[in-house]
């Protein structure tokens, strides 16, 4: 009698399970990762944003900063990903009221907590505040990043 070569199914079963179990462990921490990696896109664009209105302001605006992203893409001080008000999961949104003294950057996850855990907020300050209400965006009464 001839043995048959080959794993049984209880061998395949096993490593099936195993699969399994590696997967429901890398998976969740998949999705943390890029979370972060969203965060930190937002941070980086809004930083953009800011430094892009105050620009306008010393240059095309006459001292007056965007009244929104369109027009500080037709300056071409921002990309035209940023000005169609959605990049890397978050969406984004400036405005200003004309003025020569304030405009408001804001950047909130387009699904909280899948895309992103904290809503950012940026003014004339240049200080990027953050919060992880649920509800957003932030406010300048937000936390400082880097604050405490």
């Amino acid at each position: 009698m001839r043995k048959e070569k080959g794993f049984s199914l209880i061998e395949l079963l096993i490593v099936v399970a195993i699969i399994g179990i590696i997967a429901a462990i890398a998976v969740p921490n998949l999705l943390q990762s890029k979370a972060a990696a969203n965060e930190a896109s937002a941070i980086s664009t809004l930083r953009n944003v800011a430094t892009a209105q105050i620009t306008y302001a010393s240059t095309t605006g006459s001292g007056k900063y965007s009244t929104d992203l369109t027009t500080l893409n037709s300056s071409g001080l921002i990309d035209s990903v940023v000005s169609s008000g959605t990049k890397d999961g978050y969406a984004f949104a400036a405005s200003s009221t004309g003025t020569r003294y304030t405009f408001t950057g804001t950047a909130s996850p387009t699904t909280f907590g899948s895309t992103g855990n904290r809503h950012f907020f940026v003014d004339e300050s240049g200080v990027i505040r953050y919060t992880t209400a649920t509800a957003g965006p932030a406010a300048a009464s937000d936390t400082a990043l880097g604050g405490s």
